[in-house]
């Protein structure tokens, strides 16, 4: 049953990724076309000039993007993903923004033409799900293997994003200016950080003493190299209003309405940021649903999988947001390799320290995209 699901799934992203590519392309076209034509022309800053080489979706003078340098960054981005569940679309609208030099360009636009700042900003946070849902996919799958996955807790909150993405997509597409988008995603990501801090506390630590005491029956099994599927997630009652499952001897229980529920909520964050929501899901099921992270993080991929699937389905194929097919491309072969490494080596780290990457990295990049979106102050 749990196969026929995930591959269901992973059919559905098949047909998410041909429909672009087959569809009405002049019409995607014609929105690109629409937002060039309303730059001035010019060699100045917020200008397009006619004469300059093409780059970013074909866009005269816009960065070129080194193929090489986004594989390498995709690798990254699905590690991390893959291993905790949750800041692949960070670590990704990071690279898109920072690292490939996107963000600081839309910004030229912010005066000279709104239309394609607002262009660039889709395209920014269509191209961050592109990674995100690829990651998940494999991820799930991997996980799935392992039963470190709680499938139907995974799919009533993936369900959830259904009419999230619809809402978010038809209310935020085409209207959101660079450096709001910048700093939105950087104030959530930091207040996310800031309670991941307070769920290291000791007070924060005793509403999760199954959960801890899973994780510590899990790590003892690795150390000894026992098998993890003979005490991996098997469900143990199934219901819309309580469902139980357990995990190396704890059990947990969780309602699949109320996970619709939060899916929603999550993934209508998640879509306006442009991220798979993994950072919220992650939080939400340790701290909320109370599970031990070796769970959440395949759990959380099953998510963000179904809710990355309506996303860019909406985002491209109802609005017309294009993304540029090189740079996807070599990314998503980088997001496949660091997918199969994530969950092969993620099992041997300890929990707090995962966790402790988590923080660290949710801290330092809210606190810079949030200074830098609303506030214009840089930082490192």
């Amino acid at each position: 049953m749990r196969k026929s699901i995930f591959v269901f799934c992973v059919s559905l992203l098949l047909f998410t990724v041909a429909i672009p590519l087959i569809g009405p392309g002049d019409a995607f076209a014609d929105n690109l076309s629409d937002a060039i034509a309303s730059v001035p022309q010019g060699t100045g800053k917020g200008q397009i000039d006619p004469k300059g080489t093409p780059g970013y979706l074909g866009i005269n003078g816009a960065p070129e993007i080194n193929l090489i340098i986004g594989l390498l960054w995709a690798i990254w981005v699905g590690w991390i993903f893959s291993t905790v569940g949750a800041f692949g679309g960070i670590m990704a609208g990071v690279g898109h923004m920072t690292i490939y030099g996107l963000g600081a360009y839309a910004k030229t636009f912010k005066d000279t033409a709104p239309e394609m700042n607002k262009f660039i900003t889709d395209s920014i946070r269509v191209s961050n799900q592109w990674l995100v849902g690829l990651s998940a996919a494999v991820s799930s799958f991997n996980y799935h293997k392992q039963k470190r996955l709680v499938t139907a807790l995974g799919i009533f909150l993936g369900l959830g994003a259904l009419f999230a993405t619809l809402l978010v997509v038809f209310t935020t597409a085409g209207k959101i200016k660079f450096s709001q988008y910048q700093g939105w995603f950087g104030l959530c990501v930091f207040v996310i950080g800031g309670f991941m801090v307070y769920q290291m506390t000791p007070r924060g630590q005793a509403s999760k003493k199954g959960a801890q005491a899973a994780a510590k029956a899990f790590e003892e099994t690795m150390k000894t190299k026992g098998s993890i599927e003979d005490q991996g997630v098997k469900t143990v009652k199934w219901s819309l209003v309580k469902t139980e499952i357990s995990f190396f001897g704890q059990t947990f229980t969780f309602s699949p309405i109320w996970a619709f529920v939060g899916g929603f909520f999550i993934s209508a964050l998640a879509s306006f940021l442009g991220i798979g929501g993994g950072f919220l899901y992650v939080p939400f099921l340790t701290s909320i649903v109370g599970l031990p992270m070796f769970v959440v993080a395949g759990t959380s991929a099953l998510s963000v999988l179904i809710g990355m699937i309506f996303a860019i389905f909406n985002f491209m194929v109802l609005k017309g947001v294009m993304v540029y097919w090189p740079m996807i491309g070599a990314e998503l072969v980088g997001i496949f390799i660091g997918s199969m490494i994530g969950p092969r080596t993620g099992k041997y780290i300890p929990a707090k320290v995962l966790s402790g990457i988590f923080i660290a990295l949710a801290i330092f990049i809210g606190l810079r995209y949030t200074l830098r979106g609303f506030f214009g102050i840089s930082i490192i």
